[in-house]
């Protein structure tokens, strides 16, 4: 039999960009050759959890879209990228049996099931040496480290604790890395991958949709130099948060940084770049605000691991939840009895996007009006989202049940939520006509 060849593995996960991705700037260090391989995992996009898909269409197509992009720019550098649609453990073990794999450089992740893929593939390569980078962070943890002892319950303290003179890495610079390992003798051959082939019918995006982008670090990139510097937009950020209708009454960025398209650490030093040129208030010094909450979301689940994903939650507070699915079904259809969640529900069920007002109305309402069990309503918003990110929907549903990161359980007044940002009724007359 001919000797294998030595390799090294890219896997790409919830890091699908070329700038700033230090486990590319990592491989691209060492002497051997490296494939880099992202897997669309069947289990996955066939799996049901409380009667929901663990991914939805619109989720899907953005997904689609992004890694489309990445390998157009990973074929500019060169770099061979293998594609496929199947197991994740099946991939793997296909590699092995042309490849003898020395490292697999990935994104350290730490919630349930990216654990168990690892596991999976520990199996096929016992001896394999892992390299795994903390890219989907803006803090480092050694930094964090440094100023708590543990990540506290409350969001204030966490923030005023690291706050104050804290610094941010500087992003993974691979323009000087060029790719001239020697040339990969592949045996197997990419994926055709298309809605279709993950069980979706195509679909043209709402013409109301707020979220009227495309997966993919380019345009992501893209989209950060609009809000950034050619509108100006993030000088009025924090008036304009709260927006319901339209693409720039906020960044939109969650999407790419959920699927790690675009870095915190990127975003940040390019509001840095912004106040440096146009001047700093508090609008730039919001958006900073809200990387800390997505970092300190991150930072809650990497302490409390799997509670995030318990009925009681953090706090471990206990509530009467009933199950009524009659009501869950109103709320999804948008034919509850509040004209305000009806809009907002509606938006989400056409488009895979809600704005952050109208998410938290419609959890506090499911949990607090309704009394339905949060996790539901968590697991519905994580088939439709576009921009489902696990810390961050978790710790939201739980903060809004009253289980999780904050003391206090608190009700939103629906009525005045919806006098207060929809007073003209616009939004509520554009989703129910």
């Amino acid at each position: 039999m001919p000797e294998k060849q030595k390799i090294n593995l890219l896997w790409f996960g919830n890091n699908l960009r070329i700038r700033d991705n230090e486990s590319l700037f990592n491989v691209m260090q060492e002497h051997l050759p490296f494939l880099a391989v992202y897997i669309f995992d069947k289990t996955f996009f066939h799996s049901t959890q409380l009667s929901f898909k663990k991914i939805g269409k619109f989720r899907a197509q953005f997904l689609l879209q992004t890694v489309s992009d990445l390998e157009n720019n990973l074929k500019e550098k060169k770099i061979p990228f293998l594609k496929k649609l199947g197991k994740t453990k099946d991939v793997f073990k296909q590699i092995s049996k042309g490849f003898e794999v020395e490292k697999i450089f990935c994104q350290r992740e730490w919630t349930k099931e990216e654990i168990e893929l690892e596991n999976q593939i520990k199996t096929i390569f016992p001896d394999v040496q892992w390299v795994k980078s903390y890219s989907q962070l803006l803090f480092e943890p050694d930094f964090i480290k440094e100023r708590l002892d543990k990540i506290p319950l409350l969001f204030t303290t966490f923030r005023q604790k690291i706050e104050e003179d804290f610094k941010i890495r500087n992003e993974f610079n691979d323009e000087h890395l060029v790719y001239n390992k020697s040339i990969l003798n592949l045996k197997i051959n990419s994926d055709d991958i298309t809605l279709k082939t993950l069980g979706f019918d195509d679909f043209e995006m709402h013409q109301f949709s707020a979220f009227p982008f495309s997966g993919g670090e380019t345009e992501g990139l893209q989209r950060l130099n609009h809000y950034f510097f050619k509108t100006r937009n993030l000088g009025c950020y924090k008036e304009t948060r709260n927006g319901l209708i339209d693409k720039d009454y906020s960044s939109k960025f969650s999407a790419w940084l959920a699927n790690g398209s675009l870095s915190a650490v990127t975003i940040f030093h390019e509001i840095k770049k912004y106040e440096d040129e146009f001047g700093s208030n508090e609008s730039t010094y919001w958006l900073i605000f809200e990387l800390l909450w997505r970092d300190f979301f991150k930072f809650t689940s990497m302490q409390f691991r799997d509670k995030i994903f318990q009925q009681n939650g953090i706090s471990e507070r206990k509530y009467e939840w009933k199950y009524d699915q009659n009501l869950i079904n109103r709320w999804i259809k948008g034919e509850t009895d509040s004209d305000f969640i009806n809009a907002n529900m509606l938006e989400i069920k056409n488009t895979g996007w809600m704005s952050n007002r109208g998410r938290q109305n419609v959890a506090s309402y499911f949990c607090k009006i309704l009394k339905q069990d949060w996790r539901m309503g968590a697991a519905y918003f994580e088939e439709m989202l576009i921009d489902y990110d696990v810390h961050s929907n978790y710790g939201n549903w739980m903060y809004l049940a009253g289980v999780g990161n904050d003391p206090r359980s608190r009700t939103f007044n629906v009525e005045k939520q919806a006098k207060q940002y929809d007073s003209d009724r616009k939004f509520r007359n554009l989703w129910l006509k």
